[in-house]
């Protein structure tokens, strides 16, 4: 267990109590990953800010405070609470014009998008703490469920100088984080959000679950392609030909890393390959119907040796630097979770070395 580790479970289990805590932990010599560009050293506190989402499912007062204290030990913190839908893009954007070195963010996936398209481009890092439901981003990244145990790690990673750079996603003036989804996959994300507050609150996966049930059944025209997607890979010069290399499809997952989401501890994997280090990959479901989505969600959950990418309702594209998403109608995208509304055409890019981010020691992502 790392001193942060260590700081972080005691202030909380001295917050149980009721009581105070006497704590101190030390900074020590940093270890600084290729592409790092915020190496700690000894006896130097970080500026950090932390913004919070107050309405995540996992956020409460007490954790709060703890978590604050424990940022609080060794360095200097400024605490923000977003209040509306974009207020952490522009919290973000004004710590690294501050000078700010990490925005720490306590809230689900879409806060953490919200600041990391505010950081991006920028010398100012990202770290996470999970404060939503199912934190895909954090999960990916190694970090504990718990929001207390997952800022130890954060501090121990920063004591360690474990900051790296890492590439970003991109959808017409968008950036994310692990994935972006069109058409059938951002139908669900509207209904969650048409049926969020409370039940999104404390529902979670069961609430995931019943709106893509209740998608599939009335709100999406399953009998007809939607859009056509056209890609270029890292090695190729000129986008494919929409006629000749395009795939019409109902349902398109653009990838940063993988898994796609998380169905209680078990992670759905769309991509094996999609990592923040390497361009994107496109999955593309040709069809809807239940004979050829069952075996991708068997292969996808585990449950299968046959792999999504082999699956024959899918179009698997890797290694790309750019893809083109044209609908026959308007289709439905989200970001990181956010449904973002409906659009015709669809630009997505991928950004390298677009962001600096804090990596908990022993996560997959520092490889």
């Amino acid at each position: 267990m790392g001193a942060g580790t260590a700081v972080a479970i005691a202030l909380r289990d001295s917050a149980r109590l009721g009581g105070p805590v006497r704590c101190s932990s030390r900074v020590g010599d940093a270890q600084v990953l290729p592409g790092a560009g915020h190496p700690t050293t000894l006896g130097c506190a970080m500026k950090l800010l932390l913004v919070v989402n107050p309405s995540a499912s996992s956020v409460t007062a007490r954790t709060r405070i703890v978590i604050q204290k424990a940022l609080s030990a060794d360095h200097r913190l400024e605490v923000a609470a977003t209040s509306r839908r974009g207020h952490a893009t522009r919290l973000a954007q004004g710590a690294a014009n501050d000078g700010i070195d990490i925005v720490v963010v306590l809230g689900g996936d879409g806060t953490l998008n919200e600041a990391a398209n505010g950081l991006a481009g920028t010398d100012t890092a990202l770290a996470a703490v999970p404060g939503g439901s199912t934190n895909v981003f954090a999960r990916t990244l190694g970090l504990p469920d718990d929001p207390v145990e997952a800022t130890g790690a954060l501090l121990d990673a920063i004591e360690a100088g474990s900051i790296r750079r890492v590439g970003l996603g991109a959808v017409n003036d968008r950036y994310f984080l692990f994935h972006a989804g069109v058409g059938f996959d951002a139908a669900v994300v509207e209904q969650i959000e048409r049926r969020g507050g409370l039940l999104k609150r404390f529902a979670g996966h069961p609430l995931f679950i019943a709106a893509a049930v209740d998608t599939w059944v009335r709100h999406y025209d399953r009998r007809r392609p939607t859009f056509r997607v056209t890609s270029r890979r890292v090695d190729e010069d000129t986008l494919g030909d929409a006629r000749t290399t395009g795939v019409d499809g109902m349902l398109a997952v653009c990838l940063n890393t993988d898994p796609y989401t998380y169905l209680g501890s078990r992670g759905i994997s769309l991509a094996p390959e999609a990592a923040l280090d390497q361009p994107l990959v496109m999955v593309t479901m040709r069809s809807l119907a239940l004979g050829r989505l069952l075996p991708v969600l068997a292969g996808a959950l585990g449950f299968s040796r046959v792999p999504v990418s082999a699956c024959p309702a899918v179009d698997h594209r890797t290694e790309l630097a750019e893809a083109l998403v044209r609908g026959h109608r308007p289709v439905p995208y989200q970001v990181d979770g956010d449904y973002l509304g409906e659009a015709t055409e669809l630009a997505f890019r991928y950004e390298p070395e677009a962001l600096d981010l804090v990596v908990p020691l022993g996560s997959p992502a520092r490889r």
